[in-house]
């Protein structure tokens, strides 16, 4: 999880620089064609059966317009408000997992993991630095797209756990999510008038190469692969570090100013992490459906 926060914290500096190069929707399009083509062949080597009828097709749809339309949002609610406020309020992701998690899966959660989960949050919005003045109704409405846009990625964790997705190899589940997710994001750029005026300078290209084969291709469907056997709302509470590697990469790569209010979010974030993962008492998890019509105990999840 500690490898995955890293990669995605670097991909917001990534996706900032190749936004001169290739605007955003369009951005997010061609990175999920590139995508699509790695899992493929992911899924040929490893022998992964695509197309046999498993009962899947339905959630796997779902989980395709959920991918889509949460970067949609996404991305259009940055053209609305600023990135530090933006991925301040995508890491509301966490919350609705928790809450998701607690109605849909049975994972209860202590007290006190409910508050280091708001220690965590509060740690992201230090390092940011919100509150920020001068805020008007466009840039609330680009921080209820963006909430909206991590509740979506809130269900679409929830469905890959809750339905008969979780019986899937992860490259036939992330595949149902970029394949369908193609099409919407292509659309997007066709509706916004995206366009290319230049062809993509070298880092441009080599930077959605990394977008595209490690993050999409090979990070998330590493974290599907986590989210069929771990707690998801355990996982989702370590999400909370991405935007501090985010931060410390704009730092590092695009010599953005690091105020010592990093410093305090670190031990925040450090300490939420603490509360949501120590040992406890045993906490009763109801057993969730199977895929197969089962009932199934979960399984003891390690520290």
């Amino acid at each position: 999880m500690l490898m995955l926060c890293l990669s995605w914290g670097f991909n917001q500096v990534a996706v900032k620089l190749v936004l001169p190069d290739i605007p955003p929707f369009l951005q997010a399009f061609v990175r999920s064609c590139g995508a699509l083509v790695v899992l493929l062949v992911i899924a040929r080597l490893r022998g992964v059966a695509l197309f046999e009828r498993d009962g899947t097709l339905g959630p796997g749809l779902a989980a395709g317009v959920l991918f889509g339309f949460e970067f949609v949002l996404i991305y259009h609610g940055l053209l609305l408000t600023t990135a530090s406020r933006a991925v301040v309020f995508l890491y509301t992701a966490p919350f609705f997992v928790a809450l998701g998690s607690s109605r849909i899966l049975g994972e209860r959660l202590r007290a006190s993991q409910w508050g280091g989960l708001a220690l965590c949050f509060a740690g992201v919005a230090c390092a940011i630095g919100v509150p920020q003045p001068d805020v008007d109704g466009r840039v609330l409405l680009g921080d209820v797209m963006i909430v909206v846009g991590g509740a979506l990625w809130a269900a679409t964790t929830l469905l890959v756990k809750a339905s008969s997705l979780i019986s899937l190899p992860p490259e036939k589940t992330l595949i149902y999510q970029v394949a369908v997710s193609i099409p919407i994001l292509g659309l997007a750029a066709w509706a916004a008038g995206e366009t290319l005026t230049r062809f993509p300078e070298p880092l441009a290209l080599s930077l959605m190469a990394y977008q595209a084969v490690w993050v999409v291709g090979l990070t998330f469907l590493i974290w599907f692969s986590m989210v069929k056997t771990y707690s998801a709302s355990k996982l989702s509470a370590f999400t909370f570090i991405t935007p501090l590697f985010g931060v410390a990469a704009g730092y590092v790569i695009m010599h953005d100013p690091l105020t010592p209010a990093f410093g305090l979010a670190a031990l925040l974030v450090v300490a939420g992490l603490y509360l949501v993962n120590r040992p406890g008492a045993a906490v009763q998890e109801f057993p969730f459906p199977s895929p197969h019509g089962l009932e199934e105990t979960p399984e003891p999840k390690p520290h």
